[in-house]
């Protein structure tokens, strides 16, 4: 059988999964394992590197069986993973302790030091980032001061993707989208003495691996992995990509200007640009290749909230969720169906500010039921992207909109996101996107095409288009205004909802113009001035 077949391996924050793709895109055959998370001690979010590896080979041979293929028939493999947290091996390239997973919050107060100290601020010109509580960077610096021994023994600095590929090929190495979120310069795209210099990370710059492209060679898969994997010995390997990276390649968005957004654990959005980008509200990264930059927007405010409720209402069932919004979608289907629904703001596992926030149901009322609560869930998080898209936009044009994950393949989902946006998106008609993106790395590494840009003009990616409404869009702007002035008032009180009551909640500013021409901190929550109103 002729070596058309490529496996792309995407090991997320719970699962792994490998799929096997045909040359135009077409899932031949998957393979998923869950990966546990350690959370031994408050604030930790560990994995275990070698469980990860396990969920690895076994992902791989379910993918095989289910393509009904073997080893010989896979010409290559790409590889992405959960990006940011650090990974780290002794100078033996033996796993030092467990990995350390972005969900981590052990950092959180080095990271509030830093801001205090202004160290945050020297960073931004330099990496066009500040360091998130989450980053490898400020995670090193917490090691540092907290486990001196390990911070002396360690040999290298990788990340999860990288980690799969040493135990795939024996050969350690990152990739420019891994690096690019906390060791590299913003101008010149390669590793900053100066950046290690401002965190006091000297002494882990001879750890950092060889940088290389996502679609470069990583090596050739050894003899010992073939056997766990049932894949054949030699099979070459590409260096892979950052996961979101990953996702917007495996949605066909490749072009500066190209911005996607992926409705997950993490609110995802990013825009392509051809130009280095600095500013708040974002992080500016590396592309997938040099000269390309890649301007992110993202919080843990997104999909899990949907998650969280569906289990908390529907318990005992598997696909609560999906049960749940098919009743939101029936409702909203019929005439009349449409009616007020509470406010939400999505913050149970963080938020997009730098003040601690929680999650918020404004305006419940006796008759509102379960279908109500999850459509109050699904606006709000859809206006928590919103509220990055529209920080992204001030980066510079965009050409395109892509939305996938938190239900947008059911088409009121995708129509409320046309809506809240204002803009028309497009949901590209593609599974397991992070793990073709990988996949598609690997294709180009062997020569089948050119470039990223080739390989995904050759793949069949149906996109459906939704435009805004014009009425429903005027409702949600009004919406979306209470949304913000509310996030604003609320925010005195965040920090004092867990503290006893101790903290002393300062008076309200008076009501401020901001860019987005929304008015903010009202003194009286609920209460929203004419002009705010739809």
């Amino acid at each position: 059988m002729r070596q058309d077949f490529t496996i792309g391996i995407d090991s997320g924050s719970t699962t792994t999964k490998a799929v096997v793709f045909s040359p135009t895109g077409a899932i031949m055959g998957t393979g998923r394992r869950r990966v546990a998370q350690h959370m031994d001690r408050p604030h930790h979010v560990e994995r275990d590197m070698h469980e990860a590896w396990e969920a690895v080979t076994g992902s791989v041979q379910d993918a095989l069986a289910d393509a009904g293929l073997d080893g010989s028939d896979i010409a290559a493999i790409g590889l992405t993973a959960h990006g940011d947290g650090v990974f780290l091996l002794d100078r033996s390239s033996k796993p030092l302790g467990r990995g350390i997973m972005s969900l981590d919050s052990r950092a959180t107060v080095l990271h509030e030091r830093w801001q205090r100290d202004g160290i945050s601020d020297l960073v931004l010109p330099v990496a066009g980032q500040r360091p998130y509580a989450y980053s490898a960077n400020t995670l090193l610096a917490w090691i540092r001061e907290n486990e001196p021994e390990r911070y002396a023994a360690i040999g290298s600095v990788i990340f999860a993707k990288d980690w799969i590929r040493y135990c795939l090929t024996g050969e350690i190495a990152t990739d420019l989208t891994e690096a690019s979120t906390s060791f590299t310069d913003l101008h010149t795209q390669d590793y900053s003495d100066e950046l290690l210099e401002i965190l006091g990370l000297q002494g882990i710059r001879r750890a950092l691996p060889e940088m290389r492209l996502s679609c470069e060679s990583g090596g050739s898969l050894t003899a010992e992995a073939a056997a766990l994997t049932g894949l054949k010995a030699g099979t070459p390997v590409s260096v892979g990509l950052h996961d979101v990276t990953a996702a917007a390649v495996g949605m066909g968005y490749t072009q500066a200007d190209d911005l996607s957004i992926t409705a997950g654990t993490f609110s995802i959005n990013e825009v392509f640009r051809d130009r280095p980008v600095i500013g708040e509200g974002w992080a500016c990264r590396a592309g997938y290749r040099r000269g390309l930059w890649n301007c992110m927007a993202i919080s843990p405010a997104s999909s899990s909230n949907l998650e969280w409720l569906a289990k908390l209402l529907k318990p005992e069932e598997q696909d609560a969720a999906r049960q749940l919004s098919a009743e939101m979608e029936s409702r909203l289907s019929k005439p009349g169906g449409r009616h007020q629904v509470p406010l939400y703001h999505p913050f149970l596992f963080g938020s997009p500010y730098e003040v601690p926030a929680s999650a918020s149901l404004f305006g419940v009322q006796s008759w509102h039921d379960r279908a109500d609560l999850f459509q109050a869930m699904v606006e709000g998080t859809i206006f928590n992207h919103r509220e990055h898209v529209d920080a992204l936009r001030q980066t510079g044009p965009v050409r395109r909109i892509g939305v996938s994950g938190g239900g947008s393949g059911q088409p009121v989902i995708a129509q409320m996101f046309a809506d809240i946006l204002g803009s028309d998106v497009e949901i590209p008609e593609v599974r397991e996107a992070g793990a073709l993106g990988a996949a598609l790395t690997a294709s180009v590494a062997i020569g089948h095409y050119a470039d990223l840009e080739e390989a995904v003009s050759a793949q069949t990616i149906p996109m459906q288009i939704y435009t805004p409404q014009t009425e429903r869009r005027r409702i949600y702007e009004g919406i979306y205004r209470r949304y913000v002035a509310l996030t604003q008032a609320m925010r005195p009180f965040w920090s004092d909802l867990y503290d006893g009551g101790t903290t002393q909640v300062e008076p309200v500013p008076e009501p401020v113009a901001v860019e987005t021409g929304v008015v903010l901190n009202y003194a009286a929550i609920g209460f929203i001035p004419q002009e705010a109103r739809p």
